[in-house]
């Protein structure tokens, strides 16, 4: 075989091992849009909403305990890597933020109600931060599933902006792909409520809420 014959199917092989890879990444960043109604296993249509406001032992704690709340899980979203782990998220350079996808019943809690829960258990008014944790993980942030959520987004944040001194930060934006946070995580202040952090942060929060 002569060498102008090898090069053209080595060529054609690196081509192929190339194309390959490609389709192995596209793959790999193929995302699923989370809708915003489900149906559970009663055939009773839920809704889903994703919201992040500082730490989310925090924000789920709060929901946890909310009437019309069928399921809060914690999670990442909004950033820019795959699969992203709670190291990278703790880095603040990953763009992830910790939020909470909380599935809920439409006819027994509204969603404009649980943004007025939002606004109540998290400081919107402070960049990237909520008390002692600081970072862009920690930002106040609505993710919205629909136009109508979006609508709805923006109207709390106006009339909020116009109660209160300080200029409301949380911002609103279009809900990327969610990533399920590791399982020690979820329900964590229901698993570890004498941990530090849940006995100074959490409870009084809670308590303020009327909630414990």
């Amino acid at each position: 075989m002569n060498k102008l014959k090898i090069y053209a199917l080595l060529t054609l092989f690196l081509t192929f091992i190339g194309f390959g890879c490609l389709q192995q990444e596209a793959s790999a960043n193929k995302t699923e849009k989370i809708d915003v109604k489900m149906i559970d296993k009663n055939n009773k249509i839920l809704e889903v909403a994703i919201l992040g406001g500082g730490c989310f032992w925090c924000t789920e704690a709060v929901f946890e305990r909310i009437d019309g709340i069928k399921d809060v899980i914690s999670g990442y979203a909004g950033g820019e890597i795959l699969n992203p782990t709670y190291k990278q998220i703790c880095t603040g350079k990953t763009g992830h933020a910790e939020v909470i996808k909380i599935t809920f019943d439409p006819n027994e809690i509204s969603y404009s109600r649980i943004l007025q829960i939002f606004g109540d258990c998290h400081d919107s008014t402070t960049l990237n931060r909520q008390g002692a944790d600081v970072g862009t993980q920690y930002r106040s942030t609505i993710m919205y599933l629909s136009e109508d959520q979006k609508a709805q987004a923006q109207s709390w944040k106006s009339k909020l902006s116009q109660k209160l001194e300080d200029p409301v930060v949380t911002e609103i934006v279009s809900a990327p792909v969610f990533y399920t946070a590791e399982e020690y995580h979820q329900d964590y202040y229901r698993k570890n409520p004498n941990q530090g952090y849940c006995s100074f942060v959490i409870r009084p929060k809670l308590k303020k809420l009327n909630l414990e």
